[in-house]
């Protein structure tokens, strides 16, 4: 009998993430105006409509998800602390490399692709998240290698999380 991927509970706990991010995304991408640009508010959502802000609808709401997914899973699956991590900075970092590349080969940006641009980027990131996670845990007498370099990409995202949250409200350039 075929596996049935709805079955496996830590697909589901993916699949779920997935709807998660990308609800509160895209919520998150009206939430500065919604709050009367809230200075708090626009610390962890868009303030303009740069490519670097908008990286934001994808990293703080997986940043949210990962608490949820670490505390479920981080005793029976510890590598959960490396690949995790690691499926944010792939995720958050596919939406200018998808956008960017998008704009040079057409020449301009439209709408809808900059909307799927940030859902592809949300799959991409959970895809990765799931893979890692299960190869990792299938190939239980090899090195974990990905659990060796748990705490160089948590500090990857932290130091994004902080670049998030300075360059807010100082960027680095305007046009």
């Amino acid at each position: 009998m075929k596996h049935c991927f709805f079955k496996d509970t830590f697909f589901r706990y993916c699949f779920y993430g997935f709807l998660f991010v990308s609800i509160l995304g895209t919520l998150a991408h009206f939430f500065y105006d919604w709050s009367n640009q809230n200075t708090i508010i626009g610390l962890f959502t868009p303030v303009n409509e740069s490519t670097w802000e908008h990286m934001k609808l994808l990293f703080f709401p997986m940043l949210i998800y990962y608490i949820i997914i670490y505390y479920k899973f981080q005793k029976t699956n510890p590598i959960i602390s490396s690949t995790y991590p690691l499926s944010i900075l792939i995720g958050t970092l596919a939406i200018p490399v998808i956008y960017y590349t998008y704009t040079s080969i057409l020449g301009f940006h439209l709408l809808f692709l900059d909307i799927l641009t940030f859902y592809l980027s949300v799959l991409i990131s959970f895809y990765c998240f799931y893979e890692f996670t299960k190869r990792d845990t299938q190939a239980s007498k090899k090195i974990k290698w990905l659990q060796t370099l748990a705490p160089y990409f948590q500090a990857a995202v932290l130091l994004l999380a902080i670049l998030f949250l300075f360059f807010s409200y100082s960027p680095l350039y305007t046009r």
